[in-house]
C-alpha cells in the first residue's frame, strides 16, 4: 500500500526523503510527492507516475530545507493524477500532510469544511485532513492535529509538518503502520522500517490512536488528549532486501499472513449492522435499478474465476437470482445472450485482465450494465465498468494471488448482502450475516497461527508428483483454488474436484501415494464429504483435511488435519483457503522454487 517518510534533522532533507522512498517502491504506488520546508516558507512538489517522474519535474534542484515528508499513493479516492497525489496543503499553503489509511467520514468533513470557505483541489479523502488541521491551528501543529483526528472515521496513518514550525513534524497512526526512526541530531516517521535501514535501525512503533511529536533532537509520544505514552525502542535486525518484505522470506508469504487486515480493509466501512445490509456507494445503481435485474453474469479468469464461483453460490442461495460464471476468454467468443437486465460482474485483481476487459466491453455493447470487483483503483475496467467495488487489499507483489482472493470472496459477500436484504433475506438473516463478517479477521489471524503445523504437513509431501483437491458445495472452488496454488509456485501436477466427482473417474489415481487434499468444513455437506473421506481411505490413499475445530468424525478417519473456526458456510472458503495457500507456499519452498516469481507468469495478464 502507499508509502510515508518524514525527516526532520541537520541535512538537507528532500534527497534523503526521496532515497528513502526508493526503498519503499515494491509496495507498488501510482504517484509519489514532496513537501519541504525551509527559508520561511514550504515547497510541494508531486507527480503522477514512478519516483523518477518526480525527479525529473525537480529536474535536478533539491528542494531546500531540513525537514520533509514524501509519499507514495496506491490510489483509493480519485485517480493517480498530480492533483490527487501526496503531499496535500490546507487553503495558506502553509500546512502539508501525507496520509496511508481511508477517511470513511470525508464527505461529511469536507461538506462542512467547504461551507466555513476552505477550498479544495484535489478528489481525495487525505486533502479533508489538511483542512481540518489548519481549521484547529492556533500556534500548535501538535494540538491542531490532535483535535483534527477526534473528528475522523476510519484509518490513518499521517505525517504533518507547517511552515510556521520549521522544526517539528507530527505523525500520527489509527489502522495503518507508522514508527519512528531515531538517529543522532535528526530523526525520522516512516510506514515501514525498510525506508530507514541505512540510517537507523533504532525505531520506536507506534499502536493505534498514538501521535509523535518528532524533532531534531527528540520525539515525544502522546496519546489523542496529548497525555504521554511511554514507548520501548526497538532494535530493526532484518537486512535491506529481507525488510522491503517486512521480514518474510517472500512476499508471497507476507502477503498471505497480511490477509487479517486486507479483509478488515475490504470491510472497513461498509457494514451496517443494525440494518443488517452493506453500504455499497460505489455501486452506482439505486434500489430500484437493482431490483430490475432479473440474471448476473460473473466474467473472471484464473483466481478470480474462482471467487466468482464462490459468489454464484452465495448469490443464488441468499439472494435468490440466478448467476452464470464465465471464463472471460470464452465470454466475448460464444454470442453471450446478455441485454439490459443483465449484471455482467468483472472480477479482477490488478484491473487490467485483457480478457476481462475485452469482456466488460462487449457486454457493454450488447446493453449489459456492468459492474468491476478489482484491486487497483484507476485500472482499466475500474474505468471502463458503471459501477463497482474496491477492495482495498493492498498491492499484490507475489504473482500468485492470496490476498486478493479471499477480499473477492469478502467482496462478493458484501454484494450478495446488498442484493439480498432487497429480494430475500430479513433483516435478522442480514445481521447476521454482518456479525460473521466482522468476526473473520480475527478468524483470519487465528488461521494463520497454524502455519508452523501447515508446513510440518507440507515436509511430508514435498516430493509427491500429483495432489487430488476435494471440496462440495461453498467449498469445491477453494479446492479448485488450493490445487491451482501448488499448480503455479511448485509445478506439482494438481487437479481440483467436487468431491462426489471422484468416482467418476479421478478415483483411478488415489493409491497410497497420492495426497488428497479435502475442504471439509462442518457444513451443509458436511456428511456427505464424510462419506467421500471413506471411499478414498478404502483406497489406501493419504488423506489431509481442512476441518472445523471441534471435527471428530474426519479427525479420525484423516492421516493429517489442519483445523478453522466455525463461521457461517457462505464465508467458510476465505477461511478454508489459507491453509490451502500456505500448503502450497511452504511446498514450493522446499522444492526450491522461485515462489515469487514462477515461471511462465505475470502478475497482470495484459495480453489475451
Amino acid at each position: 500500500m502507499c508509502g510515508i517518510v518524514g525527516y526532520v534533522g541537520r541535512r538537507e532533507a528532500s534527497a534523503l526523503v526521496l532515497e528513502a522512498l526508493k526503498r519503499l517502491e515494491y509496495r507498488g504506488y501510482d504517484s509519489a510527492g514532496l513537501a519541504v520546508v525551509g527559508g520561511g516558507g514550504m515547497a510541494v512538489e508531486k507527480a503522477a507516475g514512478r519516483i523518477s517522474v518526480l525527479e525529473q519535474r525537480l529536474d535536478g534542484r533539491a528542494l531546500q530545507g531540513r525537514l520533509a515528508i514524501g509519499h507514495t499513493r496506491w490510489a483509493t479516492h480519485g485517480m493517480p493524477t498530480d492533483a490527487n497525489a501526496h503531499p496535500h496543503v490546507d487553503c495558506s499553503g502553509a500546512i502539508a500532510l501525507v496520509h496511508n489509511g481511508i477517511i470513511e467520514n470525508a464527505g461529511v468533513l469536507r461538506d462542512r469544511l467547504a461551507a466555513r470557505g476552505h477550498r479544495f483541489k484535489s478528489e481525495t479523502d487525505t486533502e479533508v485532513l489538511a483542512h481540518l488541521i489548519e481549521e484547529h491551528y492556533s500556534g500548535s501543529l501538535e494540538l491542531a492535529v490532535a483535535a483534527a483526528l477526534k473528528q475522523v472515521e476510519g484509518a490513518y496513518g499521517i505525517a504533518v509538518v507547517s511552515a510556521r514550525e520549521p522544526e517539528l513534524l507530527v505523525a500520527a497512526r489509527h489502522g495503518s503502520p507508522l514508527l519512528v526512526g531515531i538517529g543522532e541530531g535528526e530523526h525520522w516517521v516512516a510506514s515501514d522500517a525498510a525506508a530507514l535501514l541505512r540510517h537507523t535501525r533504532n525505531v520506536v512503533y507506534l499502536d493505534d490512536g498514538e501521535m509523535a511529536v518528532v524533532t531534531p533532537s527528540g520525539h515525544r509520544i502522546t496519546d489523542l488528549d496529548t497525555e504521554p505514552v511511554q514507548k520501548a525502542i526497538s532494535i530493526v535486525d532484518w537486512d535491506d532486501e529481507a525488510a522491503e518484505r517486512g521480514g518474510y522470506r517472500h512476499f508471497m508469504l507476507k502477503e498471505i499472513m497480511e490477509q487479517p487486515d486486507s479483509v478488515r480493509m475490504t470491510l472497513r466501512g461498509r457494514l451496517l449492522q443494525d440494518e443488517g445490509n452493506a453500504r455499497l456507494g460505489g455501486l452506482r445503481l439505486s434500489d430500484e435499478e437493482l431490483l430490475e435485474i432479473d440474471r448476473i453474469v460473473l466474467t473472471a479468469c484464473g483466481t478470480s474465476w474462482h471467487a466468482a464461483l464462490i459468489g454464484e453460490y452465495m448469490l443464488e442461495e441468499l439472494a435468490r437470482i440466478p448467476v452464470e460464471v464465465e471464463y472471460a476468454s470464452e465470454f466475448r467468443y460464444r454470442n453471450p445472450l446478455v441485454d439490459e437486465r443483465t449484471l455482467v460482474i468483472a472480477i479482477s485483481q490488478s484491473g487490467e485482465t485483457a480478457d476481462t476487459l475485452a469482456a466488460v466491453r462487449e457486454a457493454k455493447r450488447r446493453g449489459a450494465r456492468t459492474l468491476g470487483i478489482v484491486n487497483v483503483v484507476g485500472s482499466s475496467i475500474a474505468r471502463e465498468v458503471d459501477g463497482g467495488i474496491y477492495l482495498h487489499a493492498g498491492p499484490e507483489i507475489g504473482v500468485a494471488s492470496t490476498k486478493a482472493f479471499t477480499s473477492q470472496i469478502v467482496a462478493l459477500a458484501l454484494l450478495t448482502l446488498r442484493f439480498g436484504r432487497l429480494r430475500s433475506l430479513s433483516v435478522l438473516q442480514g445481521r447476521e450475516i454482518v456479525r460473521a463478517l466482522m468476526k473473520l479477521p480475527e478468524q483470519v489471524a487465528e488461521v494463520l497461527k497454524r502455519a508452523a503445523e501447515v508446513e510440518q504437513i507440507a515436509a511430508a509431501f514435498a516430493r509427491a508428483p500429483n495432489a487430488l483437491y476435494l471440496g462440495r458445495g461453498y467449498n469445491f472452488p477453494v479446492a479448485l483454488e488450493g490445487a491451482l496454488k501448488l499448480k503455479e509456485i511448485s509445478y506439482v501436477h494438481a487437479e481440483g474436484y467436487p468431491a462426489a466427482e471422484m468416482k467418476h473417474g479421478p478415483i483411478a489415481l488415489i493409491d497410497e501415494l497420492m495426497p488428497v487434499v479435502f475442504v471439509a468444513p462442518q457444513d451443509a455437506v458436511y456428511q456427505k464429504i464424510v462419506s467421500n473421506v471413506h471411499e478414498v481411505k478404502a483406497r489406501k490413499g493419504r488423506v489431509i483435511a481442512v476441518v472445523t475445530e471441534g471435527d471428530r468424525e474426519i479427525a479420525e478417519l484423516a492421516d493429517y488435519i489442519i483445523t478453522i473456526p466455525p463461521t457461517i458456510d457462505p464465508l467458510t472458503p476465505v477461511l478454508s483457503v489459507i491453509p490451502l495457500q500456505l500448503f502450497a507456499y511452504y511446498i514450493a519452498v522446499r522444492r526450491g522454487c522461485d515462489v515469487d516469481k514462477p515461471r511462465n507468469l505475470a502478475k497482470s495478464v495484459t495480453v489475451e
